[in-house]
């Protein structure tokens, strides 16, 4: 398992977090959300009685976990040697194209969203609370469109001095991880170079995009995968959370 490690702070202007599954107890309303669309569309597709591969923690991890939606819902299909018309963001939910199978997890994330607390991982906001006080600025990054309302719900949006999401992402026109585009924007709102920040994530797509960025150091946090498989997608520290993570000058 992965053991305690140690964050240096010399040269770190910024440390950037992602939103789910490391500030938020919310991967695993995504991951209910996806597989809850993932299951009905190949139900559907494979007919009344037939039987169907269902969608899984694996395919969750491997080709959704940290991208935005429609992408992820191309790389699930692509998987399963599936091809769908792209459609548009317009699309009503439903299974006819890849927007309109994002647009229904969506429905179901706003569903969970509603009917539920957002809860927080208690030690990431120590260590975020640790770092402000150490004079590093913090920031958030997220592909959802939800993220300010998830952080406003779990009554922890004013921690963070900058904040890049999914809309943020649509606006400027930024391709989504593992391409380090929205990474290297929350850096320049924060006033620092990918150089001078760290990166925490636990997704695969997270941890790639902050090794291709060029930031000083990404930090994967894996609380449910296989031991190692985030530094085998370019992790400098694995940890299962962040209490087991110092700083050090």
């Amino acid at each position: 398992m992965p053991g305690s490690a140690s964050l240096p702070l010399r040269g770190l202007k910024a440390v950037i977090f992602d939103m789910d599954g490391v500030i938020t107890q919310t991967a695993s309303v995504h991951a209910a959300a996806w597989k809850r669309t993932f299951d009905g569309f190949l139900a559907a597709r494979a007919g009344p009685g037939a039987s169907f591969r269902p969608f899984d923690d694996a395919d969750y991890l491997r080709y959704v976990d940290g991208k935005p939606r429609y992408d992820g819902v191309a790389a699930f299909l692509a998987s399963r040697g599936i091809s769908l018309p792209w459609g548009s963001p317009e699309d009503p939910a439903g299974y006819d194209s890849v927007c309109a199978i994002g647009n229904k997890k969506d429905l179901y994330f706003a569903e969970a969203l509603e009917s539920q607390p957002v809860r927080v991982f208690e030690s990431t906001i120590d260590f975020i609370r640790r770092l402000k006080d150490e004079g590093i600025a913090v920031g958030v990054f997220s592909a959802s469109r939800h993220a300010r309302e998830v952080l406003q719900k779990a009554g922890v949006l004013s921690l963070f001095d900058a904040r890049v999401d999914g809309t943020d992402a649509a606006g400027l026109g930024l391709p989504g991880k593992p391409d380090p585009a929205t990474l290297v924007e929350l850096a320049r709102r924060l006033g620092a170079r990918p150089a001078e920040c760290a990166v925490v994530e636990d997704a695969i797509a997270g941890v790639q995009a902050g090794r291709a960025g060029g930031f000083a150091a990404v930090i994967g946090i894996n609380r449910s995968g296989p031991p190692g498989f985030l530094r085998e997608a370019g992790a400098t520290i694995e940890v299962r959370d962040l209490s087991e993570l110092e700083m050090s000058r």
